[in-house]
């Protein structure tokens, strides 16, 4: 086994020569880099529909010499490299785009429509930046391959589907991923921010992201005439008395220590002044962190919809039909020891000031299903800057508020946020990809 100082004379720590010049490599390869992304960024797919993304993916790939497949959960694509001994450890990026009209303004705004896997023809934007999170995975595949004398171990790409609708890294897993490639010792990801300067980096240990789930309350009552309302039961009335008495399931009944949310986001009922409907339909998104609150929050929803129902006098058979969506998004892990190493390696590269410990979000993001399935691994996603410093500071000032991920407007500044997502990536795997160290 190699000794420390054995592995510090052939570069595999951060102060070594090639590391020092990273940066420089990387701001070298900027253009291919920005060619790469107004491609991705003008030409989006949506979920489970990313032919060409997947086919752009894998051609980067093969040509850094990944041994690669494709059609991983639909249209996931992985790439391995071994080099000699040491941990495994995974890269992943996320592919798809949303179903938005771009209002950029930009010389490569996306023009794109396409159908969604439902077959429905849409306009579709990369207004999350998984443009920014491809191109720096394959920014920093490009630094791996130039620095293979740097590590040992097993590298994993994957251009993962599908992140936009929660069901992308549960197919690929659910297709053999942890099985029909090495199962890693580490995954990490990054993800772009409309919130933080570019050239910054955050990440959050412990709790990152939520639990999302999604609820359907379908209230059903007796309609009627409007002016003859004794005659009925009236849904929309039972509708509000749950909207009302959900708001108690976190004030009353979660610990003020514990993250949670129950949102309507949606209340529907009716078609015109006079009548009673005989059917009012509520859309909820709930959010949690531990699964005991999720369990808690999505058992109070259902009680909470039947009594209000009992107290409306309906009978059993008019109860609410309530459906929770079977696929959610479980809430991100971020193991704290992997996030705090991570987080070590990012000052040194980026300085104090540019590396903020963030707090958690009720946001979701299906990476954390990479690191749910037993024995767990530990996995971390992180965040970089996506907008110019300025308009941070002026939105801060109480200037023009910024676009949000999402938005039609939401457009990254790309050479500062993908420069530190590539560096971000590549550090963290040399970091990562190290044999174990005897004396």
């Amino acid at each position: 086994m190699l000794t420390g100082a054995a592995l510090a004379a052939i570069g595999f720590f951060a102060g070594s020569a090639n590391a020092a010049d990273l940066k420089a490599d990387i701001a070298a390869d900027y253009g291919y880099l920005e060619g790469l992304y107004k491609t991705l960024h003008a030409n989006p797919e949506l979920s489970f529909m990313e032919v060409e993304t997947a086919r752009r993916m894998a051609a980067e790939f093969r040509k850094l010499g990944f041994d690669v497949t494709e059609g991983v959960g639909k249209t996931g694509v992985v790439g391995v490299m071994q080099n000699g001994d040491g941990p495994v450890v995974t890269l992943r990026a996320d592919m798809d785009g949303l179903p938005v009209a771009e209002q950029t303004g930009l010389a490569y705004a996306s023009k794109a429509t396409g159908e969604n896997r439902f077959g429905e023809v849409q306009p579709i934007m990369h207004a999350c930046g998984h443009d920014v999170h491809m191109t720096s995975l394959i920014g920093a595949a490009r630094q791996l391959v130039e620095r293979k004398g740097e590590w040992s171990g097993t590298l994993i790409l994957i251009a993962q589907p599908a992140e936009e609708i929660g069901l992308g890294a549960r197919a690929m897993l659910d297709d053999g991923l942890y099985e029909r490639f090495p199962r890693p010792d580490y995954v990490v990801a990054l993800h772009d921010s409309a919130s933080l300067a570019a050239g910054k980096v955050a990440y959050t240990p412990g709790w990152a992201l939520a639990n999302v789930d999604s609820v359907d309350i379908y209230v059903r009552g007796i309609g009627g005439h409007g002016a003859y309302p004794q005659t009925t039961k009236d849904p929309v009335v039972i509708g509000a008395s749950i909207v009302t008495a959900l708001q108690t399931l976190v004030s009353r009944e979660i610990s003020p220590l514990e993250p949670a949310v129950v949102t309507v986001g949606a209340f529907n009922a009716g078609a015109k002044h006079n009548i009673i409907s005989d059917e009012a339909h509520l859309q909820l998104t709930v959010r949690s962190y531990t699964d005991e609150v999720r369990a808690r929050l999505l058992d109070g929803i259902q009680r909470i919809a039947r009594a209000q129902a009992a107290s409306a006098g309906l009978p059993e058979d008019l109860y609410p039909r309530i459906e929770i969506e079977e696929d959610y998004t479980p809430s991100t892990y971020n193991d704290p020891a992997l996030a705090e190493r991570l987080a070590g390696r990012f000052r040194d590269r980026f300085g104090e000031e540019n590396v903020i410990q963030a707090d958690p979000v009720m946001g979701g993001e299906d990476f954390a299903w990479y690191g749910r399935l037993e024995p767990k691994i530990p996995t971390m996603i992180f965040w970089i800057g996506a907008v110019a410093p300025g308009k941070v500071a002026a939105a801060q000032a109480g200037g023009d508020p910024l676009p949000s991920l999402h938005s039609p407007f939401f457009a990254p500044q790309p050479r500062p946020t993908i420069l530190t997502g590539v560096e971000a990536m590549t550090a963290a795997a040399l970091d990562l990809l190290q044999p174990a160290i005897s004396e």
